[in-house]
């Protein structure tokens, strides 16, 4: 394999990993995963909202730039986590 496909590999990898930890941590924020900090659900709507902006803002960036496995990731992380936010905002 070449440096310039290993360096591919790498970025995809690393990339993954970053949409998923913030997924992750908007999953936190609506209540849905337990905080690895406290050991409790606690939910903080306006930091989840902070977080799906954030990806929703890497994905307007990135849009036309990403392999379609990696846009595809990425949008059904945002389907799911704006789904989530909602289901969490009608609660009050």
């Amino acid at each position: 394999m070449s440096d310039m496909t290993q360096d591919t590999g790498r970025e995809a990898a690393l990339f993954l990993q970053l949409v998923l930890g913030l997924q992750q941590a908007a999953m936190v924020a609506l209540g849905k995963l337990m905080n690895p900090m406290s050991g409790k659900l606690e939910r903080n709507l306006e930091g989840a909202r902070n977080t799906i902006d954030t990806l929703a803002a890497i994905e307007a960036r990135t849009r036309g730039n990403l392999p379609s496995d990696e846009q595809r990731v990425l949008t059904q992380v945002l389907t799911d986590l704006r789904m989530n936010y909602l289901d969490e905002a009608k609660k009050g």
